[in-house]
């Protein structure tokens, strides 16, 4: 079996979609694993992610970015925190918002944070999605180390944390404003009527022809006047035949109708 019939046999029996992942960096880490367990070729490599569910959640842990930190370069979230939220807050009562591949947590959380200070008595929706469940799980607990809070300013901290040991534990209220679900950026249907949209540091390791189809697809998924939010590693080159306005360095807004 070579890696091209690997990759469509992972999407027949598993759903995973990996045609859409950078060839070099997916082979290289899959084939970094394969060498640690010493498994010889990529058919016994598929066997074994069928009958061990622990392996295959190592799969998709070594495959997908699934650790992340609460607001993740201070810098430009402070530029969300006093630019972008406050104009989407001015003319809407309440915010829709899609933290995609999420990983464990700390972006959506980090978002529920800023609304729950800018605009506190509001109802807002705040979606968080990511392929790993298990990275969802570990989002639903809302417990992180120390390296996940050290952008965290010490009120924050006071504010919304626990403090046990070595573990921070965030607030139930904080908690309870984040609606986590898996889904496959790569597959599966977007939602629609964002005002902001957060992926951040994941569709770098995406082929480009990739990277083009899931912009035009957050294009859509916003609503006119919303904003797309990308990682500090990305650039949209590609933004105004999209459709898209550069409103900053990382921040993208889908004109209004």
């Amino acid at each position: 079996m070579d890696f091209a019939e690997f990759k469509r046999q992972v999407h027949r029996r598993f759903g995973l979609y990996l045609d859409g992942y950078k060839e070099p960096q997916l082979k290289r880490r899959i084939d970094s694993l394969m060498a640690q367990l010493q498994v010889p070729d990529y058919a016994a490599y598929l066997r074994l992610l069928s009958e061990d569910n622990q392996q295959w959640q190592r799969f998709i842990d070594k495959i997908t970015i699934n650790v992340s930190e609460f607001f993740r370069n201070p810098e430009i979230f402070a530029r969300l925190e006093k630019e972008v939220l406050p104009a989407l807050l001015a003319r809407h009562k309440s915010l829709k918002v899609w933290s995609a591949a999420c990983a464990d947590g700390p972006e959506p959380y980090s978002v529920a944070i800023l609304l729950d200070e800018l605009a506190p008595a509001r109802r807002h929706q705040i979606e968080a999605t990511d392929i790993d469940t298990g990275a969802l799980a570990a989002a639903r607990r809302g417990v992180y180390p120390g390296r996940a809070v050290q952008a965290v300013t010490r009120e924050r901290l006071e504010r919304y944390f626990r403090r046990e040991g070595d573990n921070f534990y965030l607030q139930e209220k904080i908690k309870r404003m984040v609606n986590f679900r898996q889904h496959d950026l790569l597959k599966d249907p977007f939602g629609s009527g964002y005002h902001l949209i957060l992926c951040r540091n994941v569709v770098i390791y995406f082929t480009s022809a990739a990277q083009n189809e899931l912009y035009r697809r957050f294009y859509q998924a916003l609503a006119p006047g919303g904003v797309l939010f990308i990682g500090a590693t990305e650039s949209l080159f590609q933004y105004r035949e999209l459709g898209f306005t550069k409103i900053a360095p990382w921040f993208y807004r889908r004109p209004e109708a």
